[in-house]
């Protein structure tokens, strides 16, 4: 049976079987250790995980036809890079519409190349947003140690 006939309810309907929703964004999840660009866009689909709706299936879609048009971008790491030890990180105070907290993100780079990076919703409410990008230099400052 079609995927897109088995989901085919009203729009702001629950999808009858989230399966393949789940699998969509399990995939997407993986893929994020190499395309950055689309780790908030898949971030906020996987809140949906337990009861998927239509327009999230359709965004899930529309990721996909973004990385299908999109070939060989992403993170590269390089052969010949020099060994300082550096970090990137920011915050965006207030900016999860559905819980107003702050969406914390970092990189740590070993020379020119990233070692890892992370985005994800800070565990508390910040009253200012420097206290918003505070939590995300100690975050980044864990990271490094």
């Amino acid at each position: 049976m079609d995927v897109n006939a088995k989901l085919s309810n009203k729009n702001g309907d629950i999808l009858s079987d989230p399966t393949p929703y789940r699998r969509i964004v399990g995939r997407l999840t993986y893929l994020t250790i190499t395309r950055p660009e689309i780790v908030y866009s898949v971030q906020t689909l996987s809140q949906f995980m337990s009861q998927p709706r239509r327009p999230h299936w359709d965004a899930a879609l529309r990721i996909l036809r973004y990385l299908k048009g999109t070939p060989g971008q992403g993170l590269f790491t390089s052969s010949s890079s020099s060994f300082t030890l550096k970090g990137y990180c920011d915050s965006n105070w207030a900016s999860c519409p559905m819980t107003r907290r702050s969406l914390t993100g970092y990189c740590p780079f070993l020379g020119d190349s990233p070692l890892s990076w992370k985005s994800k919703k800070q565990s508390t409410v910040s009253r200012l947003s420097a206290e918003a990008e505070y939590h995300s230099m100690a975050t980044v400052t864990c990271e490094l140690t």
